[in-house]
């Protein structure tokens, strides 16, 4: 799943009387930051080109989680998953299209749990994904004290608002703009950040402590940003990425056609064939300037925030949460986004959700992430090679099509599931039912194994059919392992590398045999949970949940 697991960058803003306050458990203050298609450009993850000079402060005084990984790498499905603590197949949600609370079940959010417990919860901009994935009112009024704010301009965001050099308007992918141009003279990110640096102002001397989400839009596409961010990177300073090639024996199915991208009036433009034609050199540098640029006017905002707090006060009572989707701690073990609700809950001073059953129909608070509180008392001891990330990813074909990057439910027809550990990344592209909600493991259409010591760009595929087919024969003649026991031996007269590989299969064969067996049980029994809904829109309605995990954290 190499062009389409995104890794996800997340900092955990502690400063130093918090963490005191953490063991005192005191309640705190949460200012929940969000950016939108961040990569790891920030210079406190060793970028030397951006210039990020607020988040490299907040990260200074931060825990930093080098390994934070997103588990779909989509918008919707990955802010539901993280605002939910479950995971794609649990939400049900792998496009744009489905509310879970009507769709999959009644499941608490990180900012309701607060509000639950006494917090004003606030949000601004985007912060669940807006629209049907968020029931048209960003999870309104179970996760909100007060309506979500989002900026009037950003209705102009897909629109014709961008100079060309024919003079005209056209609704382009590089899109730096004079402001005071632009309808109402702002943009949306700076509307945003007025609004939450006002919220801050009314929250400080209340009695009540608030939960205040701010999603900026920024660096997602188009890069519609103010023009002066474009001098901090001339274009003639540029680079063009340095892995640019696709990995060698990538299967199609793994392949993302930049299908939004594509659709970009400047891109069109370029007549680049589709899936693989390559983006001219050129275009390369300038769409690096623009989003080099993106970033570091989002970062101008942050440090808006972060200036409200110092001025207001309320630092040292705030925990800051900074995610996309040093003091000298930094957690390089792996991490999801999954774990955000039970590590943030703890750190403010609340109870961690307690971990979902196995089956969990009608749990509606509990987390398939893990509190990683432990991680910011003690320093980390070396590379702890249990440690394993899970992701995935649907697709509609196992060649490229032009919903590729985001095929409707219906459409989904392959599942792919990666395992990310030290020292691999493994990846099945199975065969999905999306009536079912039910993956096929023994319908394997392709798959990737990289091994990171030698190959840390993933850019060498060693997965082979005829690998897979000698690894699932040694795997038959193996007892059955359960969702807890112990790791299983190297199997003696495989190849070390097939050695691994076996393993990991395993551990994702008995993910699905365990979901296998759950749907065979539940097939004639299945249980209703009644949703109770206090808003106008939200139906009462019958689902069965019977997948919690198909990709659980393995707890060996």
């Amino acid at each position: 799943m190499n062009l389409c697991v995104r890794m996800w960058l997340l900092l955990l803003a502690l400063h130093t009387l918090t963490l005191a306050a953490v063991a005192r458990r005191d309640t705190r203050n949460v200012l929940f930051i969000v950016a939108d298609d961040l990569r790891t450009s920030l210079g406190c993850y060793g970028d030397t080109v951006v210039k990020s000079p607020n988040i490299d402060q907040l990260a200074s005084k931060s825990q930093v989680f080098l390994h934070a990984y997103a588990q779909q790498a989509v918008c919707a499905p990955s802010r539901t998953s993280m605002l939910t603590s479950r995971r794609p197949d649990t939400t049900r949600l792998y496009d744009f299209k489905s509310y879970w609370r009507v769709h999959s079940g009644n499941y608490t959010t990180l900012p309701q749990y607060f509000k639950s417990r006494g917090y004003r919860t606030m949000s601004v901009g985007k912060v669940f994904h807006p629209g049907i994935a968020s029931n048209y009112s960003d999870d309104y009024p179970y996760s909100w004290s007060i309506p979500a704010y989002h900026p009037a301009s950003f209705q102009y965001e897909k629109k014709k608002m961008c100079k060309g050099e024919d003079g005209k308007l056209h609704a382009n992918l590089l899109c730096a703009v004079n402001v005071t141009e632009q309808p109402g003279g702002t943009l949306p990110d700076l509307e945003s950040t007025d609004e939450a640096v006002r919220l801050l102002k009314s929250s400080a001397n209340d009695a009540v402590p608030f939960f205040l989400a701010v999603g900026f839009h920024k660096p997602h596409i188009p890069f519609r940003i103010p023009q002066e961010y474009l001098r901090l990177y001339p274009i003639e300073q540029m680079t063009l990425a340095p892995d640019p090639d696709v990995p060698k024996l990538l299967p199609p199915v793994a392949y993302n056609p930049w299908t939004d991208v594509r659709k970009r009036d400047d891109v069109q433009k370029l007549n680049i064939s589709f899936p693989y034609g390559p983006v001219p050199k050129d275009f390369q540098l300038r769409i690096r300037q623009h989003y080099y640029a993106a970033v570091s006017y989002m970062d101008a905002q942050v440090g808006r925030l972060l200036s409200t707090l110092d001025e207001l006060g309320l630092t040292d009572d705030t925990l800051v949460v900074f995610t996309s989707d040093h003091d000298d701690k930094v957690i390089r073990n792996m991490v999801e986004l999954v774990d955000v609700f039970p590590t943030v809950s703890y750190m403010a001073g609340l109870r961690a959700p307690a971990p979902c059953a196995d089956v969990s129909f009608q749990e509606e608070l509990c987390t398939e992430g893990v509190n990683l509180a432990y991680t910011f008392r003690h320093r980390e001891r070396g590379k702890n090679e249990e440690a394993i990330s899970f992701s995935q990813y649907p697709r509609p074909a196992d060649t490229p099509q032009e919903n590729s990057d985001l095929p409707d439910l219906e459409d989904i027809k392959v599942m792919g599931y990666s395992l990310r550990s030290w020292d691999y990344r493994y990846t099945l592209w199975l065969g999905f039912n999306p009536k079912r909600f039910q993956v096929n493991v023994s319908d394997v259409h392709a798959g990737e194994l990289y091994m990171l010591a030698d190959d840390p760009g993933e850019d060498n595929n060693t997965y082979s059919d005829s690998d897979h087919s000698e690894v699932m024969k040694k795997m038959a003649s193996l007892p059955h392992v359960s969702l807890y026991a112990e790791p299983v031996q190297s199997l003696p007269d495989v190849p070390d590398q097939l050695s691994h590989a076996a393993l990991l299969t395993q551990r994702l064969h008995h993910r699905v045999q365990l979901l296998e067996e759950i749907y065979k049980k539940g097939e004639g029994e299945r249980q209703s949970v009644r949703v109770t809904a206090p808003a106008a829109g939200v139906r009462h309605t019958t689902v069965w949940k019977f997948c919690r995990n198909t990709i659980k954290r393995v707890k060996e």
